[in-house]
Parts: structure tokens; C-alpha cells; sequence
């Protein structure tokens, strides 16, 4: 049934969630509108959308987060509605307002429920209020570095420093001692201030094996707010989530009522219009218990994981965020609908497990997305676009819905085990794994699962390597046509000698390290480090020079390489410091000349709204250093040298 009054939407947003919305809105006959920087001039929701505006360069600040930007395509396109998905400026209180006062509908909840709800501090003094109780804390509004650090101690260690604003895991620290605090509280408050801009903080204390589990709230114009039952996102890595299920494992039926009714009851107390999460941190140290949970915050905006919701429910969100801004009443109550089966959700990222899970970018060379019975996908990628250093890396949800918890979770094990990605470094082996773990099968779990078990779950697969790496080097032979045309015996080389074992040494490199494989004729038969690489079940992708080989979830690259070439870089000194990815120089803590110990900070390099530290590998004396904060570095680029 179309909308009432809404015919055309804007979808301040990008990715997969700007498609996402536009697949609903094709549904009920609405215009289309994109905005996007110039980074993402030809990425899929362009591409998908029925018209689109340039709004600035690639870094969000510039384009993204513009809200005058946002507006003006508004008002040029003549959008009935702006859609701002999750993320940017879906929490921000000021552009709820610019898009009211320019009779722009705001697909989202009143401009003092995200103001309240926006900032933790405020939101936990109303949840306390409405009668839910919060997690011990220090919430008021001194942001003295000392004064904090002193809220700490009588809080008790370990703490955590989280930013009043925001969320997803941005501006959040766990401290361990009073000698931590002042570097965490600092790297915490600058990574609020670029992802939200909005550097406060507070303080709360760390409960120790605590469960994530969030509730599904949405209310309309008239006052009715129902519970669509619970999330559990506790499989978290970095505050980062990467796994999603409804309904929460092992929680009882009257915990699960007394938070629904916690929620309504806060989301009352704001007037709260449209879809809304209000999250909550248990400690599962004794079991799922109704006295051992309390409030952490509320997401004025629709979740990342509200698909695992849909499918329980058998409800489209983002229509009846159409549907309530347009006026309509909800059309059901609190007992009018029950859950239905168990859905998981698995978040497929651009990033390497292998080296501490940093961003990978790249041309995705190859992309085949699962499909079957139970499966849902929601991407913003298609087959020959590219990632890139600006947004975060997320390439695809893979969603799976069944009868039971253990027939989702089987079911996505097997979309997972058709999902390919050939060109930058996925997570794609470490989410099967996750989802094969007999702990978390068991529902033996809390959101420090992952830190507990990631050297095997990073590494799940790594036998494999040597086949996948001769897989690619047999592909490398055949590319180069090794055996000749069959014309003439002289074109063949095939490593033919009078007499003896027929060997052939060809130098290629993996991942840009250089390998020696020896070749065994006839076969060929691949030898790496004497060891026979038997034949495996592989993809080959051809990547330029290079070709991937993609198996079990694991993609390795190959090229051949000239013996006789200088290999750059090869007889470099230890001690040179590189950029660890695509990214920008916001600190630098030392300059040439400087002394160092082993470990020390030397820089910080922010990429993907996230930071990451750079550390003496040794003590020694600092140089070569010739760049300063601000400066924009490519993956590997060389920036200084801690010479020993």
C-alpha cells in the first residue's frame, strides 16, 4: 500500500544502508534520491538510485557530515523526506532541525528525543528516572583530565571511558589502571571529537563477562511504543560488533518482559516517534538475571542489525519508519505478533585477521554474495568497485533465518561458505569460525569472547596456505603458457634436462614476499620449502599481474617476478616505521633527534574511523622523519626510522 503523503525520499547515506532503504522505498512507489561524495561517484547506490547529487570530496567532513550540503540537494531534488540510515548525522540533533525548518520531513524521532537520548549522560539520568537501573558511573559534565582519572579510582578498576556521543564502539577505552588512563582518556576523546564532534566522555565501570543485548523499540505519533523483542550483539570485537542473533540465547521469558517494559517506559518518558534501540549490558557471570542488568544507552536511529529483527518478526522497519513519519498508527499492539524462528546476522568486513584485523582497501577484483532458502544479503558493493580509506569497511550482511538457533547458525555457516571476495582482505574465514565455535554454540559466551579465542579464530584456516599459495603458482605457470604452444619442442619450458630429476626454480611473490617454488617435472608438481603442494579446492582470480587465489574463506595473492630485479625495500634497516594502511597522520609524538624506548608512541594513524598506534620496535634514536600531523599516507609509506 503506498505511502499517504511521502513520495519522494533522501537517503543522507551511503552503502549498504542507502540501498537497503531504497529497495523499501522502490516497494511504495517513492522517488529515489542519492547523495554522495566524490568518492563514491560510481559505487551501487548511485548506480541504484533514480537520481543522485554530488554533495563534496571524499572525507565525510567535507561531504557527508555537511548538513547544509544534505539540505541544499534536498531542496533542489524537492525530496518530501530526508532517510539518514545509521551512522553521520542520524543522531544529530541539528539536522533533524535544518530539515524542519525547511518542510523537509525527518524520517527519525523528534529533535529533543536525539538531543536527550544523543548524549549518555543525559539519556542515563532519564532512564533512572523512568525507573531502569544504570550502570555504576561517573556522568556529570567536568571533563578535567585529573578530575576524571580520580572518578576512576573510586569507581573501581577496570573502567571504561566512553564518549557522551555517539557510538559503535568510537571513542570507547577499556582502562585497566590509574598509569593507563591519561593516554586512553586522550586517544578516546580525539576519536569522539573526529567521529562525532563531540569530544566529552564519561566513565563507567567494566563489568566483567557482560552479555550486549539491546531491545527493538518503535512508536507512533499517538503515543503507542511497543517492544519488538531483543538482539543479543554481544560477539564484539574493538566495541566493534560483528555477529548478531535474535532472540538472545538463554534469556528468560520474564527478563525479556522486564526489559521490553524498562524500554517503553524510557521511550515514553522522551516522546519518542519511530524506531529506536535501547541497549542494555547484563552480567552473564551466574546466567542470564534479571538483577544483574542494567541500562547503557539508546540509538535514535535504525540498528545495523534491525534486519536479524525483521526476520523474527516478519516486519519491514524501514517501511514503517515511512509510515509512522507519514502520520499512520501502528497496526498492531504489544500481543498482536510473537517471535518467530531465530535469525543471525554476520558482518563481512574489509579487513585483514592476520595483521590485528587493520582496513584493507582495493578494487574487489571478484564479489559472489550467497542466496537461498533463509538467506538474506544486504550490500553496497558490486563486483568491480573499490574500498577505499574513507568509510568504514564494511562490504557486505550476510543474514540467516531458521526454525531453531542451530539451523540459523547452519544456514549461515553455508552462505558463508559461497561467499566469495577476491581483492582486499576479508573476515570472511574468522566469521565461519565464529559461527562453527562450540562455546558460542553452546551459547557459552560474552562480548570478550573474541579477545579470549582470536589467536585460533584469526588463524582458523591457516594449513591451508601453502596448497592455496602452489593452487596460484600452478596458475602462474599457465598463464605464462610454461609447456609451449605444442608447435615446437623448443617453445616448451618445461624445465627439460639430460638425465636426473627435472627441477625448476621459479621466484614469485606471495603477498609481496618473495618465495622460491621449485617446480617437479612431469606435473608440474609444485615444491614449497620441500613439502609437496597437493591439489586443493581453489578459485582463481586474475588481478592485473597478479592472480588471487580465494578457498575456505582465504584469499592469497601471487605474481610472478624478475630474479635479476632489485627488489626495493629488501635490504632495508629494522627500525623503518610505515603506515600500516590508506590513512591520515592526526598525531605525532616525536621529532628527529628524539630518543626512544622499545614500545613507546610514536604516531597515530586514523583510517576507517578508527585509530591505530604506532610503536617503537626497539630502543634507538629517531630520523628520517619528514612529515607532520594532518598529512594524508598511503598504505606502507614509509615515515620515519628508529634507527637502534
Amino acid at each position: 500500500m503506498a505511502l499517504r503523503s511521502l513520495r519522494s525520499v533522501l537517503v543522507a547515506n551511503r552503502g549498504e544502508i542507502a540501498v537497503r532503504v531504497f529497495r523499501t522505498a522502490k516497494r511504495l512507489g517513492m522517488r529515489t534520491i542519492a547523495v554522495y561524495s566524490e568518492a563514491d561517484r560510481n559505487a551501487l547506490f548511485v548506480r541504484q538510485a533514480d537520481e543522485a547529487h554530488c554533495i563534496g570530496p571524499a572525507p565525510a567532513s567535507e561531504s557527508y557530515l555537511r548538513i547544509e550540503g544534505i539540505i541544499a540537494a534536498a531542496r533542489k531534488s524537492d525530496a518530501d523526506c530526508i532517510h539518514p540510515g545509521y551512522g553521520f548525522l542520524s543522531e544529530r540533533a541539528e539536522f533533524a532541525e535544518a530539515c524542519a525548518v525547511n518542510g523537509i520531513v525527518f524520517i527519525g524521532p523528534p529533535v529533543e528525543a536525539i538531543r536527550t537520548m544523543g548524549l549518555k549522560d543525559a539519556a542515563k539520568a532519564l532512564a533512572k528516572k523512568a525507573g531502569a537501573p544504570v550502570v555504576p558511573g561517573y556522568h556529570g559534565a567536568r571533563q578535567d583530565p585529573n578530575f576524571l582519572c580520580a572518578e576512576a579510582e573510586r569507581i573501581g578498576w577496570p573502567v571504561l571511558i566512553k564518549a557522551v556521543a555517539g557510538g559503535g564502539g568510537k571513542g570507547m577505552r577499556r582502562v585497566n589502571c590509574a598509569e593507563e588512563f591519561e593516554s586512553a582518556l586522550a586517544s578516546a576523546s580525539r576519536e569522539a571529537q573526529s567521529a562525532f564532534g563531540d569530544g566529552r566522555v564519561l566513565i563507567e565501570k567494566y563489568v566483567s563477562t557482560p552479555r550486549h543485548v539491546e531491545i527493538q523499540i518503535f512508536a507512533d505519533t499517538l503515543g503507542h511504543v511497543v517492544s519488538l523483542f531483543e538482539r543479543d550483539c554481544s560477539l564484539q570485537r574493538r566495541h566493534q560488533k560483528v555477529i548478531e542473533e535474535a532472540p538472545a540465547p538463554g534469556l528468560p521469558s520474564e527478563m525479556r518482559d522486564a526489559m521490553g517494559r524498562a524500554a517503553i517506559a524510557i521511550a515514553k518518558s522522551v516522546g519518542y516517534v519511530g524506531a529506536g534501540t535501547v541497549e542494555f549490558i547484563a552480567d552473564s557471570s551466574e546466567g542470564l538475571r534479571p538483577d544483574r542488568v542494567w541500562f547503557m544507552e539508546m540509538n535514535t536511529r535504525l540498528q545495523v542489525e534491525h534486519p536479524v529483527t525483521e526476520a523474527v518478526t516478519g516486519l519491514d522497519l524501514v517501511e514503517w519508519q515511512f509510515r509512522v513519519a507519514s502520520g499512520e498508527p501502528l497496526p498492531f499492539s504489544q500481543g498482536g505478533f510473537a517471535l518467530r524462528g531465530h535469525a543471525v546476522e554476520a558482518r563481512l568486513y574489509a579487513e585483514d585477521p592476520k595483521n590485528e584485523f587493520l582496513p584493507s582497501v582495493g578494487k574487489i577484483w571478484a564479489l559472489r554474495l550467497p542466496q537461498g532458502d533463509g538467506v538474506r544479503v544486504d550490500s553496497g558493493f558490486g563486483e568491480g568497485d573499490a574500498i577505499t580509506q574513507f568509510y568504514d569497511p564494511m562490504i557486505a550482511k550476510i543474514i540467516a533465518h531458521g526454525a531453531t538457533r542451530d539451523e540459523a547458525l547452519d544456514r549461515l555457516v553455508a552462505a558463508l561458505k559461497r561467499t566469495l571476495v577476491a581483492g582486499p582482505k576479508t573476515n570472511l574465514q574468522f566469521v565461519r569460525a565464529l559461527c562453527e565455535a562450540q562455546s558460542f554454540r553452546e551459547g557459552a559466551f560474552d562480548t570478550g569472547f573474541i579477545e579470549r579465542n582470536l589467536a585460533a579464530l584469526a588463524g582458523a584456516g591457516d594449513g591451508r596456505d601453502d596448497l592455496l599459495v602452489a593452487a596460484g603458482v600452478k596458475a602462474l605457470l599457465a598463464r605464462a603458457h610454461i609447456g609451449g604452444t605444442g608447435h615446437s619442442p623448443w617453445d616448451a619450458t618445461d624445465g627439460f634436462q639430460l638425465g636426473g630429476l627435472r627441477l625448476q626454480t621459479m621466484p614469485v611473490l606471495v603477498e609481496e614476499k618473495r618465495v622460491e617454488a621449485v617446480l617437479q617435472w612431469p606435473g608440474p608438481q609444485v615444491l614449497l620449502d620441500g613439502r609437496e603442494g597437493r591439489d586443493v579446492d581453489a578459485e582463481i582470480v586474475t588481478a592485473g599481474r597478479s592472480v588471487i587465489v580465494v578457498g575456505d574463506g582465504r584469499q592469497i595473492w601471487l605474481r610472478g617476478t624478475d630474479p635479476f630485479a632489485y627488489e626495493p625495500g629488501a635490504d632495508e634497516a629494522e627500525g623503518v616505521i610505515k603506515s600500516p594502511m590508506h590513512g591520515r597522520l592526526i598525531a605525532l609524538f616525536v621529532r628527529n633527534g628524539d630518543s626512544v624506548a622499545k614500545g613507546q608512541r610514536l604516531a597515530i594513524v586514523e583510517a576507517m574511523k578508527m585509530e591505530h598506534a604506532l610503536l617503537a620496535p626497539h630502543s634507538g634514536e629517531v630520523g628520517e622523519l619528514n612529515l607532520s600531523a594532518g598529512a594524508q599516507l598511503a598504505d606502507g609509506e614509509r615515515l620515519m626510522v628508529v634507527k637502534a
